[in-house]
């Protein structure tokens, strides 16, 4: 806390781009010939280095049908390639210290290692064969589907907030992808096959479709023949081309009711917005992420201060906002109302409001939003002192085809945004015609008259 306290205090007194100057570190791009594009990041603070392959493909990818095939491939990565029996990469790894996994997204799926900067060729090679000679057996497949099964009962359907917020993407996002569910569908799991996750390997895990990140105590000249000699001879093949999932812009207040096993009643409201990977203005995206500062960023934020504190109307209410999507996001206000004080959804909802309408009429001071620009500026500082959160930055970026370069023009962007601006978006996009409500009620409420 006394670290935050004096960057915080540090950014008051020098200007932002200096700080993003000073956090730079040497990054080198380039791309193989079979289309496989290589980003080295220097960063010798540590003798470790983090090494991550981002493939361009998610959940959103996927056809009406066959969810789910992104990440039933995510774990069937690690059941044998033609060198390597199930299970046998990670045991190899593990014995070197090594740490490792894997992440499916809407947008992306990633594979990625940290280990001493001498076992770097180790994982080069693992994730190069992986690449190109997996062999999706049958019988590991109709094993690890069961096991894919059971993670979706126990994080959605036996989860009352997981399956709450499954329900409320299926409305908020009425023309995108983006309302499927990563781990798919219960009835597409049942009725998944062997083939199914063959042909999608074979269509998107393509050099071409790929991008390796390595961050670390490493010197392109050391690493570009590492690379070369291990995922130079991957064939080069065509990927299928992906397309971005978008929204329809204001498709009209929606609201959904749901009862569940659960022990408080809640309020989640969200607006569909452009991300990066959408917007034709980006610095409405930059506004976007202050105004969600604003509103929750912090203890001081005007959501904790004013509702949780001030007016004891809610027992928490927050924000959240996606920027760095491929397809269009939604910024999110959601709320618990403060029971103990008789509080009602609607009237925590009506809260939320007038919270929204005080930002649309009077923009924020300049010292609120220096602050709020300094917080976020700290979180992008912080993160430079984690090789894989660096790595995963660059390689996120990267595979919702933005560039990793913005890495280094985030704080420019951040400090370029004025109030007003911040006032615009909220003006501009926190209307009821791009709202979705939802409201999770116990199952007791049911009941009730």
């Amino acid at each position: 806390m006394l670290r935050l306290i004096s960057l915080l205090f540090a950014f008051a007194l020098l200007p932002l781009a200096a700080v993003a100057d000073e956090s730079r570190q040497p990054t080198h791009s380039y791309t193989l010939d079979n289309g496989l594009k290589v980003i080295i990041r220097e960063d010798h603070r540590a003798p470790v280095v983090a090494s991550q392959v981002w493939y361009k493909v998610g959940g959103s990818d996927e056809p009406p049908g066959q969810t789910g095939l992104s990440h039933a491939l995510e774990h069937m990565m690690f059941k044998g390639s033609k060198n390597l029996e199930p299970g046998q990469a990670s045991k190899l790894l593990g014995s070197l210290g090594a740490s490792e996994n894997a992440m499916t997204t809407r947008d992306y799926t990633a594979y990625y290692q940290t280990l001493s900067r001498d076992q770097l060729p180790v994982a080069l090679e693992l994730e190069a064969e992986r690449m190109h000679q997996l062999t999706l057996p049958e019988d590991e497949f109709l094993k690890e589907i069961e096991v894919i099964k059971e993670e979706r009962r126990m994080r959605v359907d036996d989860n009352p907030n997981g399956l709450a917020y499954e329900r409320f993407l299926t409305q908020a996002y009425m023309a995108s992808p983006y309302g499927q569910p990563v781990i798919g569908w219960m009835h597409d799991l049942d009725r998944m096959q062997i083939e199914d996750l063959r042909a999608w390997y074979r269509a998107h895990y393509v050099p071409a479709n790929a991008t390796l990140v390595i961050v670390g105590d490493v010197y392109p000249e050391t690493v570009k023949p590492l690379v070369e000699r291990y995922f130079g001879v991957v064939p080069a093949r065509t990927p299928v081309p992906l397309r971005t999932p978008l929204e329809l812009p204001a498709g009209g207040e929606r609201s959904l009711v749901q009862h569940l096993d659960v022990q408080l009643p809640s309020l989640l409201l969200g607006f569909n917005v452009p991300s990066l990977g959408t917007s034709t203005q980006t610095w409405e995206v930059h506004a976007l992420r202050l105004l969600d500062a604003v509103l929750d960023g912090g203890y001081s934020a005007r959501l904790p201060s004013n509702l949780e504190r001030g007016s004891n109307i809610a027992t928490s209410a927050g924000t959240n906002y996606d920027p760095f999507s491929r397809g269009d996001s939604l910024f999110t206000l959601s709320g618990i109302p403060n029971l103990s004080r008789d509080v009602s959804l609607q009237q925590l909802e009506d809260a939320l409001w007038e919270q929204i309408e005080q930002i649309k009429q009077t923009p924020p001071s300049a010292e609120e939003l220096q602050r709020v620009q300094a917080q976020l500026v700290a979180g992008l500082v912080f993160a430079q002192d984690d090789i894989t959160a660096q790595a995963t930055r660059i390689g996120a970026l990267e595979s919702v085809g933005l560039s990793w370069q913005l890495i280094d023009q985030d704080v420019s962007a951040l400090q370029a945004i004025t109030p007003e601006q911040v006032s615009e978006v909220a003006r501009r996009y926190l209307v009821r015609d791009r709202l979705t409500r939802t409201t999770l009620l116990p199952l007791a409420k049911e009941a009730q008259p």
